[in-house]
């Protein structure tokens, strides 16, 4: 049934929204510059990895050693409205449709992040990621880590239908008032460094 409804719900959102996707990616195109989409391997449900698509946010701005400089040195106001407004997100449909992500489910994170977790954080890989999800309604980037992996292994015990429609429908109010997009002195969020009293390796 959850299937059936990513299949449905994202399929219909990209025919509908096909002229506004076309527009978004001539303006990245013009602000940013190519390429207009953000692509990067992400683990999916039981970590296999994915690739997962977004449109552009930042400059490919770096420094001299050529390393990219910090997230609040590359994002641009516009890249900042994007993400601000969740517009960048909208690509994913085309996982969701693929079946590398469903609509609701926690967030698709980086592969580095992997050996990192505790065995109860683990626990988030075992649905697929999602576009948006339990924790992106209950405060987003605003969230401690610790506070993030524990709503996301509530919704992993919880999940429903339901939920998924309640989700969806809280998702919707979170974007138009614009709260929880980036952890406090962060232009997004800072960096996973690992569980308290996890050693970084597991079998």
């Amino acid at each position: 049934m959850k299937r059936l409804l990513d299949i449905v719900v994202s399929a219909s959102m990209l025919v509908l929204l096909a002229p506004f996707l076309i527009l978004l990616a001539a303006l990245v195109r013009s602000r940013l510059g190519s390429p207009v989409l953000f692509r990067q391997i992400r683990p999916g449900r039981d970590g296999r990895p994915f690739m997962m698509v977004k449109f552009r946010t930042m400059r490919d701005a770096r420094d001299a050693a050529g390393n990219p400089l910090p997230d609040s040195e590359r994002l641009t106001p516009f890249g900042g409205f994007l993400r601000s407004t969740s517009l960048d997100e909208l690509p994913e449909l085309f996982n969701v449709l693929k079946g590398d992500m469903s609509l609701v489910g926690p967030r698709p994170l980086l592969m580095e992040y992997l050996p990192l977790y505790s065995p109860e954080q683990a626990r988030r890989h075992e649905v697929r990621p999602g576009v948006t999800g339990w924790a992106q309604v209950n405060g987003r980037n605003a969230l401690s880590w610790d506070e993030k992996f524990a709503l996301d292994v509530w919704y992993v015990d919880n999940r429903s239908i339901w939920l998924d429609v309640k989700i969806l429908v809280l998702t919707a109010y979170k974007v138009l008032k614009r709260s929880g997009i980036s952890a406090e002195g962060e232009a997004t969020m800072p960096r996973f460094t690992g569980a308290p009293g996890n050693s970084g390796e597991r079998s």
